[in-house]
């Protein structure tokens, strides 16, 4: 399905729009088809792609020109892929937001961004209307319901643009923000030509998505994760997404995957963790067109990927994405799985490891981990500091610690101010946690340094048990005990801490700094 056969930037057309490039291919192919399966129902492509060129109608008419900044502050249902897709046709540049943020940080971003209108779903407009009114200047528009102008009435009132503004594959397509966990969020710059490309390097020619699928995210769709999983990706490939704009419950999910014979999962390790354990997991019986998931934002723990494929006889791919970076560039393989590591860098990409000094490490040692690639960001907005920090010519600094062998497969070493220095010698937390999980008691487990008596590091264990475990002397002495014996001596947690759940992220990544100050 995909309209190019492209590697990198310059295999795509020099004049190249991403929205028109993921809907036309459909429209010509199979206008009926289903291209969205949400709340309200089914959305063909017919109908998703008459929704998004008559947002160019509706940016006239809101007094958005091309090159300006829109924030999308949007659930997931067919209105984001119909703003978001809509605004890149008209050569306007969407903002994603991420939909559990505050008033502060919206406000923040909203001056930060210079964006002249901003779409906000009904259930999150209490957070809206302090800045809208304080804001005269900005459009403020509504999704299912709100004090603002309504969005499904705007469409009925525009009509439909016939052609895609003239945009170049090296414009600024869409912007991102990263999650901020130190400081302010950053807006990464992305291009038109990026879209395509992470669809045909990973979703094509690595996972291997089909035009028969049936795709559902946990990730939402205003995650770089979550916009492949449920909107580039599915697109490119012709198939069909689930869109579900509540909470990612095991419930919920278990419910979906069922009822829409779901065959691709997009993941977290902690969704898979939780929902693996719970009652309302299906079986293979009832979920048999379930061939393969994905996993992102932290390193799959090889126990629950094997889990996974035992249960569904299907693989569960972990993977390594960025916001920079859009999508993932180093990945497992369909019937090539190392359950425990990250895997081997995706075809177009190139990464290195580098020492503090910024020489390459040999292989089996600790680095750096850069990427080299087709999908950067071009920068962050209005942060030369942070980006030529990040962005260092072709390659791009990933932030993460990690270990390559002779053969190229990639294990993940923790983020660079994760890492832990016990007498000496780095440790990786991950390794840590990785051997605490897999002890038969134990839901998950986070890593950070403490100090002993003595004022030097040692690791110290925060860990959940499953529900039927309660926690004992005796058990934190068998679980010291599990790693001693899987783990050379200086690793092991001298101090495990017991506790019902770990602080994280909106995307399921671990927040060990808020560990680390409790340690």
């Amino acid at each position: 399905m995909n309209t190019s056969d492209g590697r990198c930037a310059a295999d795509l057309p020099e004049y190249f729009n991403a929205a028109e490039d993921l809907l036309a291919a459909n429209l010509a192919r199979h206008p009926g088809k289903t291209a969205i399966i949400d709340h309200r129902g089914t959305c063909t492509y017919r109908e998703l792609g008459d929704r998004v060129a008559r947002m160019a109608d509706v940016f006239n008419r809101l007094g958005v020109r091309r090159d300006q900044r829109v924030l999308l502050c949007l659930t997931d249902t067919r209105d984001f892929p119909t703003v978001f897709l809509g605004a890149m046709r008209a050569g306007v540049i969407p903002v994603p937001l991420n939909t559990l943020l505050t008033e502060d940080d919206y406000g923040w971003i909203l001056n930060n961004s210079g964006a002249v209108a901003v779409f906000v779903s009904g259930e999150l407009s209490d957070k809206w209307q302090a800045i809208a009114a304080a804001e005269p200047f900005v459009k403020f528009v509504g999704s299912e319901g709100g004090p603002f102008d309504d969005l499904e009435a705007l469409l009925a009132d525009a009509q439909p643009a016939p052609d895609p503004a003239p945009t170049h594959r090296d414009d600024v397509a869409f912007w991102l923000y990263t999650s901020g966990s130190t400081g302010r969020p950053k807006g990464a710059m992305h291009l038109h030509g990026s879209i395509r490309l992470t669809a045909n390097l990973y979703a094509l020619g690595t996972m291997g998505l089909r035009e028969d699928d049936v795709v559902l995210s946990v990730a939402k769709q205003f995650f770089a994760y979550g916009l492949g999983n449920s909107l580039s990706f599915p697109y490119a490939a012709g198939a069909t997404v689930v869109l579900h704009n509540g909470r990612s419950t095991p419930d919920a999910i278990s419910a979906l995957i069922v009822e829409h014979q779901v065959s691709v999962l997009g993941g977290v390790p902690t969704f898979f963790a939780g929902w693996l354990a719970h009652p309302s997991c299906p079986t293979k019986q009832d979920a048999p067109r379930l061939r393969i998931a994905t996993s992102a934002g932290e390193a799959l723990p090889g126990h629950i990927g094997k889990a996974f494929a035992d249960k569904f006889g299907a693989d569960v791919l972990d993977g390594l994405g960025s916001t920079e970076m859009l999508h993932i560039f180093v990945s497992q393989r369909p019937g090539s799985v190392r359950y425990g590591c990250t895997g081997r860098v995706v075809d177009g990409y190139r990464v290195r490891l580098v020492g503090d000094d910024g020489s390459e490490v040999p292989p089996g040692e600790i680095g750096n981990l850069q990427i080299c690639g087709p999908t950067s960001a071009i920068g962050y907005w209005r942060n030369r500091e942070k980006s030529t920090a990040t962005f260092c010519g072709e390659w791009t600094a990933s932030g993460d610690k990690y270990v390559c062998d002779e053969e190229g497969w990639l294990t993940y070493a923790g983020r660079a101010d994760d890492m832990l220095k016990v007498g000496g010698i780095y440790v990786s937390p991950i390794e840590v946690e990785e051997t605490l999980s897999g002890h038969n008691m134990v839901l998950e487990a986070a890593v950070v340094g403490a100090e002993d008596a003595d004022g030097l590091v040692k690791p110290h264990a925060y860990v959940v048990l499953h529900n039927d475990v309660q926690p004992t002397p005796s058990l934190e002495q068998e679980l010291k005990d599990h790693c001693k014996s899987h783990l050379a001596p200086y690793k092991y947690p001298r101090w495990i801490t017991f506790v019902a759940e770990l602080p994280k992220t909106a995307t399921g990544k671990i927040q060990r700094f808020r560990l680390r100050e409790d340690a």
